[in-house]
């Protein structure tokens, strides 16, 4: 058994780098290379499900049904609350739309679409949308015996993304848009890192380097670059890199960025609705405004991460009470990406 810490790391810093974009979005900030956060964890999605399911005795049942108790009841508990903070205080809600079908909608995974992009309550919610058409497509899959599961898995993964360009506008057209190809990418990986493909450790760093470079550079692109090259090409050559350059040079994990990754799940989820009230209680406090854009920052990133330890975590005890390590340790990533 072993335990990926780099994946977990990638998991915290994707988690910081998407309330970095918002609360920059907030601000008039330049940090929309912040919202590749959600590639990272899409890439590390594909590659966790691969990892932990390869090699074991197939029960898709069992699989989607961990997905769904993994994933369902925290969002649901966001997205009430979020529901209800805008019917309460819609002006606090720049961006969110409710009605009562999108509030159905959005617990099912079906929220509104707005200019063709998928628009559930909880805004950030529309990559959970991506993650549970991938886990059903990964269910499937596992039907089929173990040595067609890969060519399956990611020929459908490609088949679907190719219907994008077939559809008409609506949800078929939304749910096969070509990020879709980011699961499959961190499929990839995690095929060569089971079959004990090794990078060099500089090689692997350099791979790590390039990706970061690539979304720092990610502005200078044409606008209508597809996402699922501009940021999620980058956000596997970083996956790909930090993987290789463990198992090159393994190290002991610190407690910090550990911590951040076991909570990137909660942190995804709630930071939207802790920054509307980490905004209203800087405003009212009075804490001068060149200070405001790292204050919301600090308390949003530290109170979503308690909100860890205080929902998630119990409700993971509650729903997994006898859950066994896998190959890789992933308790409580975002869709962000895939909780494990």
């Amino acid at each position: 058994m072993t335990s990926i810490h780099s994946i977990q790391y990638l998991r915290g810093l994707a988690a910081c780098a998407v309330i970095c974009f918002h609360v920059s979005e907030q601000f008039g900030g330049p940090f929309d290379v912040g919202a590749a956060g959600v590639d990272i964890f899409f890439v590390i999605s594909g590659f966790i499900m691969w990892v932990t399911t390869a090699g074991r005795p197939a029960d898709p049942w069992r699989f989607m049904g961990r997905r769904i108790t993994r994933i369902v009841p925290l969002y649901w508990i966001v997205t009430l609350l979020t529901a209800a903070g805008i019917l309460i205080k819609p002006q606090f809600f720049y961006g969110h739309f409710f009605s009562v079908q999108n509030f159905v909608g959005s617990l099912f995974f079906l929220p509104v679409l707005q200019e063709n992009a998928l628009h559930p309550i909880v805004i950030q919610g529309w990559t959970l949308c991506y993650e549970m058409m991938f886990y059903l497509v990964f269910t499937l899959v596992l039907f089929l015996g173990e040595r067609w599961r890969f060519g399956v898995l990611t020929g459908a993964l490609v088949a679907i993304v190719a219907l994008h360009f077939v559809f008409p506008a609506g949800y078929a057209r939304a749910f096969t848009d070509p990020v879709v190809l980011e699961f499959a990418a961190g499929v990839v990986v995690a095929r060569l890192w089971l079959r004990g493909a090794r990078l060099p450790l500089g090689t692997a760093v350099a791979t790590v380097g390039v990706g970061f470079l690539l979304l720092a550079a990610s502005p200078l692109f044409d606008a209508d670059m597809p996402r699922a090259l501009r940021w999620g090409l980058p956000a596997a050559l970083i996956v790909a890199g930090a993987v290789f350059a463990e198992r090159a040079r393994p190290f002991k994990p610190a407690v910090l960025p550990s911590f951040l990754g076991d909570a990137s799940y909660s942190i995804y989820l709630w930071h939207v609705v802790v920054g509307v009230l980490a905004t209203g209680v800087v405003l009212r406090i009075g804490i001068p405004a060149a200070l405001q854009p790292a204050t919301i920052l600090v308390v949003t990133l530290a109170f979503s991460a308690l909100l860890y330890l205080i929902v998630e975590k119990p409700l993971i005890g509650l729903l997994h009470p006898q859950r066994v390590k896998g190959v890789v340790k992933a308790p409580g990533a975002a869709t962000a990406g895939a909780a494990e």
